[in-house]
């Protein structure tokens, strides 16, 4: 069967070394520990060959949509960080001309300059046939319903491509009130994979449904990973909660966010939040993806050979909606 994963990373290390040290620092990057008996993340971050294809046609991968990890150019202002967003999209359409019929991508973006964003992804997308766009976080404060992204925003609709919503560290202050006091290690796991960056991007997406900017941009569609970003145990929640609070948007919240938002099954392997997404958001809106090299490829393969599904829905949730929404052909 076919296979396609859209929430897979790489990087550059040559453009990540040019960062200011201090605004890496800043932002909340530590060194990551390699979990025993296994390579290292970063090690098979840069690798866009041999052994990440190795890996997928081991767990029976067909392909993947690529997108980098941080640190990016969101971290550089100005000038740099449109031309670092430049170089590391032209690095990876590079590795995708080699593999065409494996790999696809979702442009970097220089988030530290808004009115920069639109014009980067409308040449990813004519010329380097990129599928879309993946911001990760917030940037100096910033969500994607502030004002300043709102031609990017409108650029996704006009070129039809979805923007994909992934998580950032916490910011320094969100990770003060939060996340600190805790014992070492600890703060990092709540405050990122166990917790913080799930309900970041949660936020992010009520943001843009609260704050009318899915109203404004009713064509934008929206990607968030990790079986929703924990919204489909709380949509029917703020719905109820916002009955009487809220009289500014066209739709209710969860209406808002059903109808543009897709979700994916990145990193997280478990079937009661697969079925909680399952129920709320609809075998339609669902896709596979395994988060590499974050998550081994093996442990996406043997999700999908746990989940229950009639063969047409399994058909949806391992490329048919992915192909859909990418156009891409199978």
């Amino acid at each position: 069967m076919r296979v396609v994963a859209l929430e897979e990373h790489f990087s550059v290390p040559a453009a990540v070394k040019r960062i200011d040290p201090g605004a890496v620092a800043r932002r909340g990057f530590k060194p990551r520990k390699a979990a025993p008996g296994r390579p290292n993340v970063m090690d098979l971050l840069p690798e866009i060959g041999e052994v990440r294809l190795k890996s997928m046609d081991e767990a029976g991968v067909t392909v993947q949509v690529l997108s980098a990890g941080g640190p990016g150019p969101d971290l550089v202002p100005g000038a740099d960080g449109v031309a670092m967003a430049r170089e590391v999209n032209d690095h990876l359409a590079a590795a995708i001309a080699k593999h065409p019929d494996r790999f696809a991508g979702f442009a970097t973006l220089p988030l530290a300059s808004p009115d920069a964003c639109a014009a980067e992804l409308r040449r990813c997308v004519k010329e380097l046939g990129f599928l879309g766009a993946l911001t990760n976080g917030t940037t100096d404060g910033r969500f994607l319903d502030h004002p300043s992204y709102d031609s990017l925003l409108a650029a996704a609709v006009e070129l039809d491509v979805p923007i994909y919503i992934h998580p950032h560290l916490p910011p320094p202050s969100v990770h003060e009130a939060y996340y600190s006091g805790l014992p070492d290690g600890a703060d990092r796991v709540l405050s990122t994979a166990g917790w913080g960056w799930h309900s970041e991007v949660a936020i992010q997406v009520l943001r843009m449904a609260l704050a009318g900017t899915l109203d404004k941009h009713p064509k934008l569609k929206v990607i968030i990973g990790h079986m929703g970003e924990m919204l489909p145990v709380m949509l029917a929640r703020i719905d109820e909660t916002s009955a009487l609070d809220i009289d500014h948007l066209k739709r209710p919240v969860s209406r808002a966010i059903l109808d543009q938002v897709w979700i994916t099954t990145s990193g997280i392997f478990s079937q009661p939040p697969f079925i909680a997404a399952l129920q709320t958001f609809g075998i339609d809106r669902i896709m596979f993806s395994i988060d590499y090299p974050f998550a081994p490829n093996a442990k996406g393969r043997k999700f999908l050979n746990e989940v229950a599904l009639s063969p047409a829905d399994m058909a949806k949730l391992t490329h048919g909606n992915a192909d859909a929404l990418l156009k891409l052909k199978g």
